[in-house]
This record gives structure tokens, C-alpha cells and sequence, in this order.
């Protein structure tokens, strides 16, 4: 019987175990390359059915669902800007974000089409 009452607690600590190391990967800050999006999307569609506009706060992501808040911080100056996911991709393999342009500008300016970010996400 004690066996058993054993086995149980290292099984349900176990399974919070494992259940608190998926949750704290998921909200762990993530280090990659952005991009902005060029002037010929705006007005189009993005993938959750908004319309694009390049002037406000937004970005795309791969897997993030939609309407996920990012603070995306800009690693060669500090810059930070807080993004709302509305869109998917970017499908380039070295980049995990695309962002607007009025969010790429407010961190880095629009000189350079790709830098060096960190991004997580806001609760």
C-alpha cells in the first residue's frame, strides 16, 4: 500500500513538473532577427482577417495565436515596442518576426530592413 501512495506522488510531481517547464518555455524571452513589412501590404489582409495598416502597432508570427501582445525589444539600443500579433510569417528562416513599420521604427528606424530582437510576451 505504501508503494503505491509513493508511486502516486512522484507521479503527480512529475506531471507538475513537466507542466510548469512547458508553461515557463512558452513565456521565456526569445532572441531573433525582425523585419517590416513594405508599403505595398496595406490595405490587404492579413491571415486573421484584419486589415494591414503600416502605421500601427502590430507584427507576424509564425505560431503565436492572433491578438497575442509582444514587448519586442530592439538588442542593439535598448529601443521597446509592444506588438499585437495579427498576421502569419514571416517565412524566411532566420527571421521570427515581421513587424510594421511604425513598430520597426519606433525601435530601430527603418534604415536598416532587419535587427537584432528580443521578444516576450505580455501577460
Amino acid at each position: 500500500m505504501m508503494k503505491r501512495f509513493i508511486l502516486v506522488i512522484i507521479m503527480m510531481i512529475s506531471t507538475l513538473g513537466l507542466y510548469s517547464f512547458k508553461n515557463n518555455a512558452e513565456d521565456a524571452k526569445k532572441t531573433t532577427y525582425a523585419s517590416y513589412y513594405h508599403d505595398k501590404f496595406n490595405g490587404r489582409k492579413t491571415a486573421s482577417g484584419e486589415i494591414f495598416n503600416n502605421s500601427k502597432l502590430t507584427a507576424a508570427h509564425r505560431t503565436l495565436p492572433f491578438g497575442t501582445e509582444l514587448k519586442v525589444t530592439n538588442l542593439n539600443n535598448g529601443e521597446e515596442v509592444i506588438v499585437t500579433i495579427n498576421d502569419r510569417g514571416p517565412f524566411h528562416s532566420s527571421r521570427a518576426l515581421d513587424m510594421s513599420k511604425a513598430a520597426f521604427d519606433e525601435i530601430g528606424g527603418i534604415k536598416k530592413g532587419v535587427i537584432p530582437v528580443e521578444y516576450e510576451i505580455v501577460d
